[in-house]
């Protein structure tokens, strides 16, 4: 399965007039719309190539990988005030929010991770400098020295936006792992002090700060990392769900992401996988659906009930993609557990293969068509959909099955 699909992406995503990759693709694998270049999604498709290298030994994907390496360098690097814009025309001209130039620490992350594991596959060190610069600009125009943790939202000339911006509070926790995420790929190869530490701060900060005990993440936060939540009653109507819910597929996805920086760090203590443990067990008991597999976008505590509402049925692609990873994983670690996860891993592929891979185009649909059929004709690429999720987990658990004999 995971070949058919890359075969669709590549060499079709590649821009070989104006260079990175193409952002939209229709249903049917079709070149249609505007066709911007985000780097997030630049950065993800040099990521996934870089891996795709790794595991199937074939330069080819290096190549291509490369081919995103130098337009992240040539053409999205700021180079009157540093750090990268956030999206582009497919030309390159950057694009404006609100009429400002607005950089991100997110985006910023993206590009450490795609470099990292470009470096580790062609020891190109131009890449591995590039990663350390965009650090080092991290360090310097998101870093918070009074709190810690970074800043999402940064001015054109790299003044960060304390108090947040436009209406969005200063601090999130989507920033954060994927910040964590980077510096974990970023510290395979590059062993620096500062980088440890930085990681190992952000490491401590998600799992005993953002995460809470019942395992599910707060999502935004003032600048002293005061959790933004409006406790709302089940019968407000005046909700503001994307600052304060829970969010199932970011919970299960850090639980992993978690894992990944303990090993890097070489952090063994028993609270960080009981801490993951949680957290997959709390999206199997409040985000499961027990009807047709796969797991649910959002829920909240409502403040006058006892349990989780679902607010939010749908199932995105990425998080379906990260809830396969995860219960395979805990599979491996707690073979024996009440929790029979591996069961949940073969519910969740049946899941995957029923409601969210295309078997007539190929390729996997925007979100399960159990809960929205009309997905069966959204597009197989978007500024925010490529096959970065996809792949990481397919590729994980190939590999875990395989050291596990378990492989078919």
């Amino acid at each position: 399965m995971l070949q058919k699909d890359i075969e669709k992406w590549y060499p079709l995503a590649i821009d070989t007039i104006y260079g990175g990759f193409f952002s939209d693709i229709n249903y049917k694998w079709e070149l249609a719309g505007a066709q911007n270049k985000f780097i997030v999604t630049q950065a993800r498709h040099i990521w996934t190539c870089a891996k795709l290298s790794e595991f199937y030994h074939n330069d080819y994907y290096t190549k291509i990988a490369k081919h995103g390496f130098e337009f992240l360098k040539n053409v999205m690097w700021d180079k009157k005030y540093g750090g990268f814009f956030d999206l582009v025309t497919r030309k390159g001209k950057p694009i404006k929010e609100n009429n400002k130039i607005i950089k991100k620490a997110y985006g910023h992350a993206f590009v450490i991770y795609g470099l990292s594991a470009y470096f580790e596959v062609s020891n190109d060190s131009s890449a591995l400098k590039l990663a350390q610069k965009t650090f080092e600009w991290l360090e310097n125009h998101s870093y918070d020295t009074i709190y810690g943790g970074y800043f999402q939202f940064i001015s054109e000339k790299g003044e960060p936006f304390v108090n947040g911006y436009n209406g969005t509070p200063p601090k999130d926790y989507n920033s954060m792992i994927h910040i964590l995420e980077a510096y974990t790929e970023l510290y395979k190869t590059w062993k620096n002090e500062k980088l440890k530490e930085r990681l190992t701060s952000l490491f401590y900060l998600i799992r005993d700060k953002v995460t809470t005990d019942k395992g599910y993440m707060r999502l935004y936060f003032q600048r002293d990392w005061t959790p933004v939540e409006f406790n709302y009653s089940s019968t407000d109507k005046n909700k503001n769900f994307l600052l304060d819910h829970v969010s199932f597929g970011h919970d299960i996805e850090t639980a992993y992401l978690l894992l990944e920086a303990a090993e890097i760090l070489g952090i063994k203590d028993s609270l960080t996988i009981i801490k993951a443990k949680t957290m997959v067990n709390h999206t199997i008991s409040n985000g499961w659906d027990s009807f047709n597999g796969g797991i649910f976008d959002a829920g909240y505590y409502f403040k006058d009930k006892d349990s989780i509402t679902i607010i939010k049925n749908t199932k995105e692609w990425w998080s379906q993609a990260e809830a396969l990873n995860s219960f395979l994983l805990m599979s491996e670690l707690f073979p024996e557990d009440r929790v029979v996860y591996y069961n949940y891993f073969k519910s969740q592929w049946e899941y995957i293969k029923k409601y969210l891979i295309d078997n007539i185009n190929q390729g996997w649909f925007i979100g399960g068509i159990d809960i929205v059929p009309e997905n069966k004709f959204s597009p197989k690429s978007t500024i925010w959909k490529c096959n970065y999720h996809t792949t990481r987990a397919l590729i994980n658990c190939i590999n875990t099955l395989e050291r596990n004999n378990n492989y078919k």
